[in-house]
């Protein structure tokens, strides 16, 4: 039986400082979100900056796909502050994978000569 199925790895990006740093984005060090398949997940009562979140969302999607163990993807994990004045680093560390359903995920259908 082919299957329509795919794997994405669930992500933690939790907000990292030097001890003592003065932190301009509103972060604390600890502060983080986890996303879950397409959806960003964060702990109850804590706000994320909405500066810090654009300059993340590009590489999040990227981070969730398998890639080669030489990809920089694969082993860089530390995305520094959109605002160069401060400190602060968004450390996204891979958790487990999480599979999927093509077609629980979109109406397009799989063409026929996608299944090997």
């Amino acid at each position: 039986m082919e299957s329509d199925q795919f794997a994405l790895y669930d992500l933690r990006v939790e907000v990292v400082a030097p001890q003592g740093a003065r932190i301009l984005c509103s972060a604390r060090p600890g502060d983080s979100f986890e996303v879950r398949g397409e959806m960003l997940h964060f702990p109850p009562g804590q706000g994320f900056s909405l500066y810090s979140l654009a300059a993340l969302l590009p590489l999040l999607p990227a981070k969730q796909r398998e890639t080669a163990a030489s990809d920089w993807m694969s082993t860089d994990a530390e995305v520094a502050c959109p605002d160069p004045h401060c400190p602060t680093r968004f450390r996204i560390t891979r958790l487990g994978k999480r599979v999927f359903r093509h077609g629980d995920t979109t109406a397009v259908p799989l063409p026929v000569d996608a299944h090997p």
